[in-house]
């Protein structure tokens, strides 16, 4: 870890923030310092404050948002709540959550070069960050292209490249991996890393895949639920020591980590605890286990029957072919969904994960007679019929949003079915209840964090019972906690009777929860079946430019232990729940 310098480069003290509106501040009364050369990651439960933090830093927050600040930040000795938002653009780089909130132009170059273009630089100057940016993140070829065309992945690139361009000694990035797929983000992480190997520039880093992030990261900084500072160290003495406490406040953790404190409730050791794939197989490799040296015990392996394709499909798919602008993104697709099952779409950036489930939902129009949820012709459907039929919740939740308050964004539903009074107000302060949103029903749905918009998008979707719900990355901006309790009511629903279409990067989210993967490449199927058979492909796997999931990684070829071996789950894990 690099020494801290004797002026931080950035220097936090007891800052608080409480947003117009709100009464309570997140975060609250945080302090630390950021040296150059260091990569810090910011853990938090949702609505501790995080993204709020990170605008805080480069004077978005109280300048541009409305907000009361207490505290101190200072970016290379410049108060951010006094210098101006364009000066500290110098010293801060920024990606937000959102990566749309940021993309203004027309073209992938010139939304590149437009932040070095207002400082002024000189021409030959502005092309040169420019080109060495888009080439940073692989999009130097399509520099030409609007950046409307790109993917929700490719566009998150794009304003990674933005924030690269300006060469701000400070880069600010709230989970920059969200929409990425595998290689993706095994790229972003290689061009971060070269940045900050010369030890002048530092990185502040919000990110819930910890899997990707733990090799890069110097220190942790953790948040509580009350947005005050939890823990400040290595990420030795923080993930590894404070694993326990972590998890109980519902941070994000490893996945191997998460499978050790399992397993360590189950009898074996595993002193130090494994953050990665590697470490866990060696650790068990190395360990006789509590009780039984050949392996886990049998009861502990659980196998998931597949959904059976008996009967009609509840979602059948003919010849869908989808176009945006002038680029094919789907090709001739035949899909069948049958009803009750839970089904992951996955793929690379770019595959055409998102176009294939708006259509199924209606979002986009398909041909007519190229969607059929049961027996309705999607293309034919009016917007009433169809959301009676099929829920659908955006990538970014904003995108849904119409009400002025949490309460009346849930309650337009079910006003809309014409229900009493009475009845809407006891179903929308259950469902509120249901997603932790209670506290926050007064407020306007666009000052919610990430975790709490996302939560209020999944609520809108499912107040109107649908028997079809489709999601686009479910858990993105939640914490762990938040995750494993709407990933549980996915599956309550599911057990119910409740078709359940995902869209998402988190392999491993997809092993523990889906019966049936459909792999998609460059727009077309490139394999559809029960979910263990498509991971048990590796050659698939690669071919589609996914990564097999981090607990496979770790307990395939397990010799000591070969009952751990068949695996894939971490429910089907001995330890017990959590």
């Amino acid at each position: 870890m690099p020494v801290p310098s004797a002026v931080p480069l950035l220097r936090v003290r007891e800052l608080g923030v409480t947003h117009d509106g709100e009464r309570t501040p997140a975060p609250a009364s945080v302090s630390f310092d950021l040296a150059p050369g260091e990569v810090v990651l910011l853990l938090g439960p949702s609505g501790s404050g995080k993204s709020t933090l990170t605008l805080a830093l480069n004077g978005l927050l109280p300048q541009s948002v409305p907000a009361t600040v207490t505290g101190t930040v200072e970016v290379e000795g410049f108060d951010t709540q006094t210098t101006p938002v364009a000066e500290l653009s110098t010293r801060v780089g920024m990606v937000f959550q959102d990566p749309d909130a940021q993309l203004v132009t027309g073209t992938l170059l010139d939304e590149v070069a437009f932040g070095p273009e207002n400082l002024r630089m000189p021409v030959a100057e502005v092309l040169s960050r420019a080109e060495a940016a888009l080439r940073r993140v692989g999009l130097w070829e399509r520099r030409a292209e609007n950046p409307d065309r790109l993917s929700g992945g490719g566009r998150q690139r794009l304003a990674i490249a933005c924030a690269l361009a300006m060469g701000s000694p400070l880069l600010v990035l709230d989970e920059p991996t969200a929409n990425l797929d595998p290689a993706g983000i095994e790229d972003v992480y290689a061009a971060l890393a070269e940045l900050v190997a010369a030890g002048d520039r530092a990185i502040l880093l919000v990110e819930h895949n910890l899997d990707a992030a733990v090799g890069f990261v110097d220190r942790v900084v953790v948040l509580d639920h009350d947005g005050r500072l939890a823990f400040d160290g290595s990420v030795d003495d923080v993930l590894r020591g404070h694993a326990a406490d972590l998890h109980d406040m519902g941070v994000w953790l490893p996945v191997s980590a998460l499978a050790a404190l399992r397993l360590r409730r189950a009898g074996f050791a595993l002193d130090p605890l494994p953050l990665t794939p590697d470490e866990l197989h060696a650790a068990l490799e190395a360990e006789p286990g509590p009780t039984d040296p050949a392996g886990a015990p049998a009861s502990a392996i659980r196998t998931v029957a597949p959904i059976s394709d008996a009967g009609d499909p509840l979602i059948a798919v003919r010849g869908l072919s989808l176009r945006r602008g002038r680029t094919d993104v789907l090709h001739d697709i035949d899909l069948d969904v049958p009803r009750g099952a839970f089904v992951a779409v996955v793929g690379a950036n770019g595959a055409g994960k998102t176009s294939l489930i708006q259509a199924l939902a209606g979002v986009v129009t398909p041909p007519k007679g190229t969607v059929r949820v049961d027996g309705l012709d999607v293309a034919r459907a009016d917007a009433r019929t169809l959301s009676a039929r099929i829920g659908f919740v955006f990538q970014n939740p904003e995108h849904q949003f119409i009400a002025h308050t949490v309460f009346d964004e849930i309650a337009h539903g079910l006003r809309l079915q014409h229900l009493p009074d009475d009845e809407v107000r006891a179903r929308t302060e259950a469902l509120l209840a249901r997603f932790g949103l209670t506290d926050k029903a007064a407020s306007h749905p666009f000052l919610l964090s990430g975790g709490q918009k996302r939560r209020l998008s999944v609520g809108t979707a499912l107040v109107a019972g649908a028997p079809v719900l489709v999601l686009d990355e479910p858990t993105f901006g939640q914490d762990r906690a938040r995750a494993d309790e709407l990933l549980s009511l996915l599956s309550e629903l599911n057990a119910e009777g409740t078709t359940i279409v995902v869209v998402t990067h988190d392999m491993q989210l997809v092993t523990d929860h889906a019966d049936r993967t459909v792999v998609l490449a460059d727009g077309r199927v490139l394999a559809d079946g029960p979910t263990a058979a498509v991971f048990a492909d590796d050659d698939l796997i690669r071919r589609a430019g996914l990564r097999p999931p981090p607990l496979r990684r770790a307990l395939r070829g397990m010799e000591r232990h070969p009952g751990l071996a068949r695996v894939t789950r971490l429910a089907d894990l001995p330890g017990g729940a959590g």
